[in-house]
């Protein structure tokens, strides 16, 4: 009587054989772990998929054909097609043999193909190839609204974004070299957890500092325009919010990777990025493209004063026009030029990356 009473039918164990005869338990509550593992894994690697294809389709048919020779387009559309692919390969690892119950529990991967080993190791290629785009971006877009900075400060800007953006990829480039190792030799990447996190942390350094470059330069244009009173809501507000948007989200998510236990926290990190970019770019040029069907208000009269646009090939879809705030106010002579689009990209991204997790 007592042992039925101490039995729990939860967790029980079954036995399995290896290919050599020798048998091995595994406990119901151990195969519940990875089924649920692989269910809220795989949830999360779709998403990112569904938003990343949406984003990219809206992307290509909002944005009009003259401005996708720029080079921000560019960026932003390869992002997100190397994100579509990233976690679509990531979608197919846990659909494959590697995700099989047997294979996992035995370790027994002899019915693993090459292809799937070329699967992960192209995953972690492709994370290092986002990453760089997101840098890329970063450094371009940052570059772009201190341009009216002395020289001496530009140059040295300059330096510490390339710095930066060298350090994050210099260690994301380490990681998929050892994180292709592993996966080609099937060795636990327990050796290589304190790379994936310096990678993590140097990607969300370098997101975070840009973005806070971006917004304070912004921020102190924008404060010049209201003096001049210049306050509707326009796309330098747009920028500015998606900026500050761009510097807190990503960091939470990095952090919130080592305390919360869901699998793969950290890939959102630039997944997030990916779809700010083209947002941001979009809600400016429709904010843009509405003003300029509307009348102009004076300054004289209180009103918000119209900032011109024009396009240009090389920065984004639109380009604040500095003159027109310099013809009111000739003290201005360092109001920002600003790029509509965002200051974002991407930073770290798994499948089988490593997750640090709690």
């Amino acid at each position: 009587m007592s042992a039925a009473e101490n039995f729990n039918p939860f967790d029980q164990s079954f036995t399995l054989l290896l290919s050599d005869g020798t048998p091995f338990n595994v406990t119901i509550p151990d195969l519940d772990d990875f089924i649920l593992y692989s269910v809220q894994i795989s949830i999360n690697y779709s998403t990112q998929l569904g938003a990343s294809l949406i984003f990219l389709v809206v992307l290509l048919l909002l944005t009009k054909a003259d401005k996708r020779k720029s080079i921000i387009f560019i960026l932003n559309s390869l992002a997100l097609a190397i994100n579509v692919i990233r976690n679509l390969l990531q979608c197919l690892y846990f659909t494959g043999p590697f995700s099989e119950v047997y294979a996992y529990f035995s370790q027994d991967y002899s019915r693993v193909t090459g292809a799937d080993y070329a699967n992960q190791v192209t995953i972690t290629v492709l994370n290092l190839l986002l990453l760089i785009c997101a840098e890329f971006s970063l450094v371009l877009q940052v570059h772009v609204v201190c341009v009216t900075l002395r020289q001496i400060y530009k140059q040295f800007v300059t330096a510490v974004l390339v710095l930066v953006a060298c350090f994050a990829v210099g260690f994301r480039f380490a990681f998929t070299i050892e994180n292709a190792k592993t996966i080609l030799s099937l060795t636990p990447p327990t050796s290589i957890n304190w790379l994936a996190s310096a990678s993590n942390i140097t990607t969300t350094v370098s997101i975070c500092l840009f973005s806070a470059m971006f917004i304070t330069k912004l921020g102190f244009a924008l404060e010049q325009r209201r003096q001049l009173g210049m306050t509707r809501f326009g796309p330098m507000q747009i920028l500015f919010i998606m900026g500050c948007q761009t510097l807190l989200i990503p960091a939470i998510f990095s952090i919130m990777q080592y305390f919360v236990p869901l699998p793969s926290m950290g890939s959102n990190i630039l997944t997030l990025v990916c779809i700010f970019l083209p947002l941001s770019s979009l809600w400016a040029s429709a904010s843009t493209n509405t003003q300029s069907q509307s009348p102009p208000n004076g300054l004289a009269g209180g009103g918000a004063g119209t900032v011109g646009t024009q396009g240009t090939a090389g920065t984004g879809p639109l380009l604040l026009n500095e003159k027109s705030l310099l013809q009111h106010s000739p003290s201005l002579s360092d109001t920002a030029t600003v790029t509509a689009t965002s200051p974002y990209s991407p930073t770290r991204a798994n499948a089988h990356d490593i997750d640090i997790e709690a």
